[in-house]
């Protein structure tokens, strides 16, 4: 019989809150400080509670944005951004099924090398291929179009690797008796892997999405049309207001909207990522 030891799981318990004040604070300070008028923010010390310009300064973003970031409402950037992530995501899960269905259930020559060949993609940081990608972006004209924010994303060297380690560990007697049913690879693979896998998509789409929605250097470099500028870009415009001083009270509030659809994404999937991510009999 285990004796439970109360000091232990109080000052257990002491520890995650604490944890939890400490992450929580700046997000917490950042929703206080979209609800009040910007002289507010300029005293010391500044306020803790919610004031009541909030839903006026709600509005003004979701309307007709900020003057000093190019008046581009906030609801248009979050909806580039949200077609970004969830093109980027779609586009990386799909691509990595399909590489990693080929390399491990088809022969053909040198297989071995072209896995090595994605895997060593890995080492790759995206500085170092982001002009020779701009390159070939400019060349093809999709320069300022959702096709050119996503299309050089979509590969995943990562996601291909862990849906390769996965279907290793499909028994073979599965495949077998898929192959004596007379199923075919496009039946075998829609009908028996894609729902073995759903929890490996459902965790590796949280941490995609979060990936594609917190792009910030691609788009930077291929956007110069005000109609695709993205959530993460327009915080980057507000703070940096030239010789004006920044709006905090609306960059804080632009902060307090970018977090609402990670937040969903992750409060509605969290079952299936954390099935995800510590099963280990399939």
């Amino acid at each position: 019989m285990v004796r439970r030891r109360h000091g232990l799981t109080i000052l257990a318990h002491l520890v995650l809150i604490a944890g939890v004040m400490l992450f929580g604070f700046p997000v917490w300070m950042a929703l206080v400080a979209s609800t009040h008028p910007p002289e507010e923010l300029s005293i010391n010390p500044i306020p803790m509670w919610f004031g009541a310009m909030g839903p006026d300064n709600y509005r003004q973003l979701l309307s007709g944005g900020i003057p000093e970031a190019g008046g581009v409402s906030v609801g248009l950037m979050m909806t580039n951004s949200l077609l970004m992530a969830l093109l980027i995501t779609i586009g990386k899960i799909s691509v990595s099924l399909i590489a990693a269905f080929a390399i491990v259930y088809f022969k053909f020559p040198l297989k071995t090398f072209a896995f090595w060949m994605i895997f060593i993609t890995l080492m790759l940081p995206v500085e170092i291929r982001i002009l020779p990608t701009f390159d070939v972006i400019a060349k093809l004209g999709i320069l300022n179009s959702y096709v050119g924010l996503c299309l050089p994303l979509i590969a995943s060297a990562t996601a291909t690797f862990l849906f390769r380690q996965f279907f290793l560990t499909i028994p073979a007697e599965l495949v077998e008796a898929a192959r004596m049913d007379r199923a075919g690879p496009l039946r075998f693979f829609w009908d028996i892997l894609l729902p073995l896998s759903r929890t490996n998509i459902a965790a590796l789409f949280i941490i995609l999405f979060i990936y594609g929605w917190n792009q910030y250097l691609w788009p930077l470099l291929i956007t110069t049309d005000e109609n695709y500028y993205t959530i993460v870009m327009g915080i980057q415009r507000m703070a940096n207001a030239g010789e004006a001083l920044p709006l905090w009270h609306l960059i804080m509030g632009t902060a307090v909207l970018a977090l609402l659809p990670p937040v969903v994404i992750v409060l509605s999937m969290q079952r299936l990522f954390v099935k995800g991510l510590i099963e280990s009999e399939k």
